[in-house]
């Protein structure tokens, strides 16, 4: 009973059925406010929130939270005023009499999802928005006096946004300008570089141009040269044929003249008009025939051995003269007198030399196949098919003898030292090989020889040589090349023994002459060298058209007192072997400025001379005090060029280079002249102290080059009896000053004073000599 009058008890109370307490919601509710409205006395009353700081911050964020969402909310515009409100919103709620749809619930439902992405403030958001939605129109006003706050809160950040964005405007403006002036700055620079560049590669190829036609200018002056020289010397040499043809007829004709005075002399004597003696022939056919048999006098012993025998019986004509003993021996002493003074008209013609034996001959098609492709200049293929020949038929001496051919050529065309050993290791195998015909071994032994000498293997060359003339005794122009090899070497006395067995056997033989002359000169022996010097010059045998027999057989006959020797001279200008009579030096470039004398101001070195003159006396005492401490050093002349006296000099630099420690005894002269290349840098040159003791004769004579000049600067001059002749001008020295000329022509010294000269010689390349020549001429 009980338990059913609590359970109707209960059942109006909403209690719980299961026993629970029995409080309505109405009482809580209660409860609540009264918790609320307490609470809010205490916040009040112990002021624990300040109201106006969270009235501001919601009033901001509802400003913040309006424009977050208008981006998002304005797709969701229903009465087109182009933002998302109050009125929007109640179209989506279904509060205005329209009423709503399920689109406008599912617009409600997307703004709901868009407030709840944004977070717990927009909840906040929302349930504000929703009272700004149902509040009254009173409450409203006062909604929007704090939406006019908010609004002024939202213009002042609207301005500021505003004035931030003019500033990031003005900076980006800043930044895009800046980056425009360093982008006109970048390629202004580059212009600039462009520009530069251009000029450069502008000026280089001006400048290449220039060298370019500079050097093609000079290549066709020395075209221009060459061919001028070449001209002149087919006139000269036309010249000369006309001369000496017009001398051989002039010769011919005196002689003609000669025989018939002397035949018509004879006549008389002989057969004088008073004799009655009558002959059936005439006299001259008896001279013809004697004439001709004469010449049989100049015909070698082995052609007379190999002419036929003639019968010992001879038939006797009728109507043959006769002749008394007397008679006999007058016409032929007469012949051979006669005979003497002309050879046969006639030569031995030239035999074609046999270069094939037995074996040989039979692979003649072979070989002449390889030596034809070696003749048309493929040397390759040539040297290739050799080589075939050498391993199919290797005692075959003619195919080895193309193979070392061949490589000839083919180091001739690559240049190459050891492909010309190769050849003339080649050579030597082919003149070993048994059955070697003997013009095929001179030929291959002679060319060793000369590839030998051209390589510098001259000790070779000479035993090459040696062999030859063993295996040919009577070849004289072997042994003239014997002595040659000889005199390469600086055997002048094996060459002087070769050409005395020469002209033993030969003492005609022009070549032999000049070279036996040269050498007696050599050895000072200068009236015995006169002759040979000058009867091999007048054979006009090859070899003997050499500047420097012309050169000796002149410096001979001055030595002698013989005026003749400018006769000589001349004529070596003539054959294009002197530049001119005075000017004889035989290592020269051409179309360089040739005069004795040069001024300091025609040669360019004009500081080099200041230089010098300033400091003579320095170097006058260095040499002096060398002089004092060991004379030792300044060396006797070696060249044979004093008559008389002593002549001694002391060398610092020679051939472009210093001397040993030559400089340590001269340092302050030295250390002058390193900063003058045109003197230290002279390949074909000196630089060296000369002293000259009195009484000292030096003969006229020439320098070897014309690409220097020389300069004397006079250190200790006596006042008389000292000067020097270059051509035919004569001066002296001057302590201090300095004499320039060019010592390729000729020049001449006395010291005729009573102590000693002492000067300091520099030599310098000619001015007129490019850089190029300089580097590349040849020490001398």
């Amino acid at each position: 009973m009980e338990r059913g009058q609590k359970e109707e008890e209960g059942g109006g109370g909403g209690g719980d059925a299961g026993g629970g307490p029995k409080y309505s919601w109405f009482t809580w509710f209660v409860v609540l406010a009264l918790l609320g409205v307490w609470s809010s006395l205490a916040v009040v009353y112990f002021d624990i929130v300040d109201y106006d700081s969270v009235i501001a911050r919601a009033k901001e964020f509802h400003m913040n939270f309006s424009e977050v969402l208008q981006g998002k909310l304005t797709a969701y515009d229903t009465d087109g005023d182009g933002d998302f409100d109050v009125e929007d919103a109640k179209v989506l709620l279904g509060l205005t009499k329209d009423g709503g749809g399920s689109a406008n619930a599912e617009s409600l439902e997307e703004v709901l999802d868009i407030l709840a992405e944004e977070g717990s403030d927009w909840i906040y958001g929302f349930f504000t928005f929703l009272y700004d939605v149902v509040s009254s129109p009173i409450e409203r006003g006062e909604e929007e006096e704090e939406g006019k706050e908010a609004a002024a809160v939202k213009e002042r950040m609207e301005k500021e946004k505003a004035e931030k964005e003019r500033m990031e405007k003005e900076k980006a403006e800043k930044e895009r300008a800046e980056r425009e002036r360093l982008a006109r700055e970048r390629a202004e620079k580059e212009r600039q570089e462009m520009e530069r560049l251009a000029k450069e590669k502008e000026e280089r190829e001006r400048l290449e141009k220039e060298r370019l036609a500079r050097e093609r200018a000079e290549k066709e002056r020395i075209e221009r040269e060459r061919i001028t020289k070449e001209r002149e010397r087919i006139v000269k040499e036309k010249e000369r044929m006309a001369r000496e043809k017009a001398e051989k007829e002039r010769l011919e004709k005196e002689r003609m003249a000669k025989e018939k005075a002397e035949k018509e002399r004879m006549e008389r004597e002989l057969f004088p008009p008073s004799s009655m003696i009558i002959f059936p022939f005439s006299l001259s056919s008896i001279f013809d025939a004697v004439n001709i048999n004469c010449l049989s006098f100049h015909v070698s012993q082995e052609q007379q051995r190999n002419r036929p025998r003639r019968s010992s019986k001879k038939k006797v004509k009728p109507n043959k003269p006769t002749f008394s003993p007397t008679q006999r021996s007058v016409f032929y002493s007469y012949i051979l007198k006669v005979s003497s003074s002309f050879s046969p008209s006639t030569p031995a013609k030239k035999k074609k030399p046999k270069l094939f034996n037995k074996f040989d001959k039979t692979i003649k098609a072979e070989i002449d196949a390889a030596e034809k492709l070696r003749k048309k200049g493929k040397v390759e293929e040539a040297l290739r098919a050799f080589e075939t020949l050498v391993q199919k038929y290797p005692q075959s001496p003619r195919a080895r003898y193309g193979k070392a051919q061949a490589e000839d050529d083919m180091a001739e065309k690559m240049r190459s030292n050891d492909m010309l050993q190769r050849a003339i290791n080649t050579y030597r195998e082919a003149a070993e090989l048994p059955d070697v015909t003997p013009d095929l071994l001179k030929a291959t032994l002679k060319r060793r020889a000369e590839r030998q000498q051209f390589l510098g293997r001259m000790r070779g060359s000479l035993a090459t040589l040696e062999k030859l003339v063993q295996l040919f005794p009577d070849d004289i122009s072997l042994k003239n090349d014997l002595g040659v090899a000889h005199l390469l070497l600086g055997d002048n006395k094996g060459a002087k023994k070769v050409y005395e067995e020469v002209l033993a056997v030969s003492p005609g033989n022009g070549f032999a002459k000049v070279h036996y002359g040269f050498i007696l000169k050599s050895e000072n022996k200068i009236a015995e060298s006169i002759p040979y010097l000058r009867e091999g010059l007048e054979s006009g045998e090859p070899g003997t058209d050499d500047g420097r027999f012309y050169f000796h057989l002149g410096d001979a006959l001055q030595r002698v007192g013989d005026n003749s020797a400018y006769d000589w001279y001349e004529l070596g200008h003539k054959r294009g072997h002197f530049a001119s009579v005075w000017q004889r030096s035989l290592y020269n470039v051409n179309g360089l400025k040739a005069q004795p004398w040069w001024t300091p101001k025609e040669t360019g070195y004009t500081d080099l001379v200041k230089t010098l003159e300033r400091n003579w006396k320095t170097i006058r005492d260095e040499a002096l005090a060398m002089m004092d401490q060991n004379t030792g050093v300044f060396i006797p002349e070696e060249e044979n060029l004093r008559e008389k006296g002593e002549w001694g000099q002391y060398t610092l630099w020679q051939q472009g280079r210093k001397v040993g420690n030559a400089c340590e005894g001269v340092p302050k002269t030295c250390s002058l002249l390193e900063k003058y290349p045109e003197a230290t840098g002279c390949k074909r040159g000196q630089i060296k102290f000369s002293v000259m003791q009195p009484g000292t004769h030096v003969w006229p004579h020439t320098g070897p080059t014309n690409c220097r000049l020389r300069m004397h600067l006079g250190l200790v001059i006596p006042k008389q009896g000292c000067k020097i002749r270059c051509t035919n001008q004569t001066r002296e020295w001057e302590e201090g000053k300095v004499l320039i000329f060019d010592d390729s022509f000729e020049h001449e010294v006395w010291q005729d004073a009573d102590s000693y000269r002492l000067i300091f010689i520099v030599d310098v390349w000619h001015p007129e000599l490019t850089q190029y020549q300089r580097q590349t001429l040849s020490p001398i």
